[in-house]
């Protein structure tokens, strides 16, 4: 048997076309995952294709593609589907789209798989060896993910991302925040992995460095500190994700750092606690946000801190109040995307309840597209005042700001993470159709105009590579 897995990217994410960098890459976890749950007995021939470091071959000799697609991939992903099954190829679909939305995904696929697919995967190739595919494969993750193989990265291209060593230790997420897909796709569900298995596999990394992909690992406290405590040996660098909750303890932090934490990926969504409320994300204090990351600098760790724009409670200034927190707080590496409601979530049935849907092309669904009427600006407005807030945040003013707040420690990750962000914040417009906008005046000048549609580009704005 042969099988060839593919990873369609949206336009903005391929590595030839797009604007999202090497060093911003690590390698996706879901291809090689699936590569290592192929039943040994089917003595399958496996190959991956990730589109965002490279174009996709169709011609590949196969003979059974799976296709993984998230929201954003989702049309490209079916026209993948549908040029192979075409050609007489069988075509499996998964993913965090077909999970949302299986009856869609079935119209492209001989079948789709709903939902994780550790014990469903498998069976599915069992079946189609025997000639019995099924059209459907749901099984749910338990609480514990004990014997996941480790995932095949000796069949990526190891030169083509920043690090292929991404891995999991954790699975879903206890919270229901509103606007997020992971409690719609798979609700309930916040799972762990054995701590002895999860150090088995990174004792097998070369350069001792990880890319831990949990949503947060740190919502079970007990869980976390036995994990970091077990890592301290292996003398690693990671980053990976958490809330704000790791600051809440100090042993929890401690612990972490001394496991050789170097960056996490915090989702700070909005400086306004009212925001946070309503979206369900009331376990977060916008309050102590600076606290929150004063406190992962002193024990070295750096801050990638992600904002949304457009929830119903941002006005026009929501724009200039988030850049400006994030220079003063000194977050390392800020990233900025837009209200996106993915299909199924709380925030999807009320936007289309409210008739506030602007498109259901789900092309445009890849968090720096308006897709929506805002509720206190227009659909124009927002999408100028998010490729701005890009923009002013990788001016080298603000880089140099944020600068001073990082620890040496992470100096050298800190400038290769920057430099590819201000490549993508120069270049965003070209990718959403802003061609001309931005605020006029002196670079960094606080009475700068409000973006437009119809302002001057910014002249500071160069490619760096």
């Amino acid at each position: 048997m042969k099988i060839q897995l593919l990873s369609p990217a949206g336009e903005i994410h391929r590595n030839r076309t797009g604007i999202f960098k090497s060093s911003l890459r690590y390698a996706p976890l879901t291809l090689t995952t699936l590569a290592a749950l192929v039943p040994r007995e089917l003595n399958a021939l496996v190959a991956v294709q990730d589109e965002g470091v490279g174009p996709l071959d169709l011609d590949a000799d196969a003979d059974l593609f799976g296709i993984t697609a998230i929201t954003g991939t989702a049309p490209r992903a079916y026209a993948i589907a549908d040029e192979l099954r075409a050609r007489g190829k069988t075509v499996v679909l998964g993913g965090p789209h077909a999970t949302l939305l299986p009856d869609e995904a079935a119209a492209h696929a001989d079948a789709v798989v709903i939902g994780y697919a550790e014990h469903s995967w498998p069976q599915l190739l069992r079946d189609f060896a025997a000639g019995k595919l099924q059209p459907r494969y749901a099984m749910p993750t338990g609480r514990v993910l004990a014997g996941v193989p480790h995932a095949r990265r000796d069949l990526l291209v190891q030169r083509k991302y920043a690090t292929v060593n991404s891995i999991e230790a954790t699975r879903g997420c206890p919270h229901r925040c509103d606007f997020c897909v992971v409690p719609t796709a798979w609700p309930n569900t916040y799972a762990h992995r054995p701590v002895a298995e999860v150090v088995a596999e990174l004792a097998t990394f070369q350069k001792r460095h990880a890319v831990f992909i949990d949503l947060s690992p740190m919502e079970d406290v007990t869980y976390a500190k036995a994990l970091y405590r077990a890592m301290i040996p292996l003398r690693m660098r990671w980053i990976g994700l958490s809330t704000t909750r790791i600051a809440e303890d100090d042993e929890l932090l401690r612990a972490a750092a001394q496991s050789g934490c170097k960056g996490l990926l915090i989702g700070f969504e909005s400086i306004s606690q009212a925001t946070l409320d309503g979206t369900r994300k009331h376990f977060h204090a916008a309050g102590r946000y600076a606290d929150v990351v004063k406190k992962l600098h002193d024990h070295g760790i750096g801050v990638q801190g992600c904002f949304v724009f457009g929830f119903d409670t941002d006005g026009p200034d929501v724009f200039e109040e988030t850049v400006e927190f994030v220079d003063r707080a000194r977050i390392d590496l800020p990233r900025y995307a837009v209200l996106t409601p993915f299909p199924g979530t709380g925030l999807f049935r009320r936007l289309e309840g409210e008739g506030r849907l602007l498109t259901r092309d789900w092309t445009y669904y890849d968090v720096e597209h308006v897709v929506f009427r805002p509720k206190q600006m227009t659909p124009d407005a927002l999408q100028a005042g998010l490729e701005w807030s890009w923009r002013q945040s990788y001016r080298w003013r603000s880089i140099g700001r944020r600068f001073l707040g990082a620890p040496p420690s992470i100096w050298p990750l800190w400038i290769s993470l920057n430099a590819g962000y201000r490549y993508y914040a120069a270049h965003l417009h070209e990718k959403t159709g802003n061609a001309e906008w931005i605020a006029p005046g002196e670079v960094g000048s606080t009475d700068a105009a409000w973006p437009s549609a119809t302002t001057e580009p910014l002249d500071d704005v160069v490619a760096i590579r």
